[in-house]
């Protein structure tokens, strides 16, 4: 499992990252066991919190072993090996198999038109080429079959998934590519290489660790969508899942498709994993930093140009028109603001409760992980990043069926969601406080300590006070996660709680697309903040 603590969350590591120069501050503090750097005295305390996260983060798996073990092998076969799960699984493969290669195909050829090419506009094109991220993947459904009612099937899933999903592929993507050495492609072409064969030698093979890390994510985000394939009724194992979970109450029947979804996530990482391989590519020495010179487009220019204006009109302009279409058309009605405030207010008290809690949860994994990383610290981690892979659907299940059985009076409450949150967004914190805590030198931990400070005492008021812009941006994203998270939250969700995703799915369900149209317009505003972060970190990490 340890590609999946050097990956942890793809989108997260996108635009944190943790800095080498802050390695030589915590040696002093280390001393030398095994050829390994480990604390002398790691606090019991953080490690014992670090401990019970990880155990918490198993719950999902555990529910699913649990589940195979106690339905029997007679009753799972049976409700395994049946046409409907080969359909489901035939759906879900031809997707993956036709999204992920052709957003890999368009972040490319984007990422290559606005960072190599003299593109009229491009750093114009480069954050409309990210912005689609502040659009939820189902509201991109609800515009397009808005427009054309008609559109349904693998074909119409492909279309959206790919508009909804490729600048998962061209963040970071972009971001490599700014990164590259220009000297490596000047030799090629010394050498008789053309354009083409230079970038297919060269500069493609250099590319692969943020093509397989993006479409791992976008691979992920393709098992656990639920509200897109919905509306275009396109049936994927988590449609199913709570199809049979809501209408039928069948448990058996959707735990054993979770089980079968939960292979398929195994499968995608460990296909993600191969596909990495072991090779690297870095530079030999400091070299003379400068930037790659923009390859002219001459008279390719206005075809070149009419990529990045179809892909802006079809991700941005179709949601946006349709939104605006659905508001005058309802007028003033669809603005129930009896309705709408409670809704804002329950999805922000869920965000920052979730970001809280999840970040608090994440400070002893992520304090472990700076300064005292061994064996079992990372197998610990590892258990955090296998939970933020898993669809909310099988969360959502896990946690439906321990609180029913353990601990009922949880069952259906605010606590249960919160818990949810924790188990599916905790990468996303852990990874942004990883990289704040690597750059608070330890010796202040100890100059505190040396002055009276508990351990506890340093570790609060010394190291997270300087890692607090980190967790800042950790918390940011959970919350960013919690507001367009639908699936948990339609499952636990206490009777009377109405966020703006699943008021908005309410009234999408019962075809009242104007009086749907807020909540997707107030989403999309609460989104484009952390989408605008998103870039301009990734700008930022790529020395831009």
């Amino acid at each position: 499992m340890r590609y999946l603590a050097e990956k942890g969350l793809c989108l997260s590591a996108i635009f944190v990252s943790l800095p080498a120069a802050s390695t030589p501050a915590v040696v002093s503090h280390l001393q030398p066991t095994g050829g390994r750097l480990r604390l002398k005295r790691p606090l019991s305390w953080v490690a014992s919190a670090a401990l019970v996260v990880a155990l918490l983060a198993l719950v999902p798996l555990g529910f699913v072993v649990w589940v195979a073990l106690n339905t029997g092998w007679p009753t799972a076969s049976a409700l395994i090996f049946r046409p409907r799960v080969a359909e489901l699984l035939l759906n879900t493969a031809l997707l993956v198999a036709c999204t992920v290669p052709l957003c890999a195909v368009l972040a490319v050829a984007l990422a290559w038109l606005t960072e190599r090419s003299d593109l009229p506009g491009a750093r114009i094109w480069s954050w409309l080429a990210v912005a689609p991220l502040a659009v939820p993947a189902f509201v991109h459904s609800y515009a397009w079959i808005t427009v054309a009612p008609g559109l349904q099937g693998l074909a119409a899933g492909v279309l959206v998934s790919v508009i909804a999903y490729f600048p998962f592929l061209y963040l970071p993507v972009s971001a490599t590519l700014r990164r590259l050495d220009p000297g490596m492609e000047d030799t090629a072409a010394s050498l008789g290489l053309g354009p083409w064969r230079v970038f297919f030698r060269v500069v493609l093979p250099q590319l692969r660790l943020a093509l397989c890390g993006g479409a791992l994510l976008i691979g992920l985000h393709l098992l656990a969508e639920y509200g897109l394939y919905v509306m275009i009724r396109f049936d994927t194992f988590t449609t199913a899942i709570v199809d049979q979970f809501q209408s039928s109450y069948n448990g058996p029947a959707a735990n054993m498709l979770s089980g079968v979804l939960v292979l398929c996530c195994f499968g995608l990482l460990s296909l993600e994993s191969w596909a990495r391989g072991d090779a690297r590519y870095a530079r030999l020495g400091t070299g003379a930093a400068r930037l790659p010179l923009r390859r002219r487009l001459g008279g390719t220019t206005a075809l070149c140009l009419a990529l990045p204006v179809l892909v802006t009109a079809l991700a941005l302009g179709v949601p946006l028109v349709t939104l605006v279409r659905w508001l005058v058309a309802g007028g003033t009605s669809v603005w129930r603001l009896d309705e709408i405030w409670p809704a804002v207010w329950q999805t922000l008290a869920l965000g920052v409760s979730g970001a809280l809690l999840t970040t608090l949860a994440a400070v002893p994994m992520a304090w472990l992980s700076i300064r005292a990383p061994s064996r079992f610290q990372r197998v610990l981690e590892a258990c955090n990043y296998l939970v933020g892979s898993l669809p909310g659907v099988v969360v959502a299940l896990a946690l439906v069926t321990v609180t029913v059985r353990v601990a009922l009076p949880i069952y259906q409450t605010a606590v249960t969601v919160l818990l949810a949150y924790l188990l599916m967004f905790l990468p996303r914190a852990l990874i942004s406080l990883r990289a704040g805590i690597a750059q608070a030198p330890v010796e202040l931990e100890h100059a505190a300590r040396s002055l009276g400070r508990t351990p506890a005492q340093a570790l609060w008021a010394i190291t997270m006070r300087l890692a607090a812009p980190s967790a800042a941006a950790g918390a940011a994203l959970v919350a960013l996660g919690i507001t367009t998270e639908l699936t948990a939250t339609l499952l636990l969700a206490p009777n009377g709680t109405r966020t703006l995703a699943t008021a908005f799915w309410a009234y999408s369900s019962e075809i009242d697309y104007a009086a749907a149209a807020p909540y997707a317009l107030i989403m999309v505003l609460l989104s484009l903040p952390m989408t605008w972060l998103l870039y301009t970190q990734s700008k930022r990490t790529a020395g831009r």
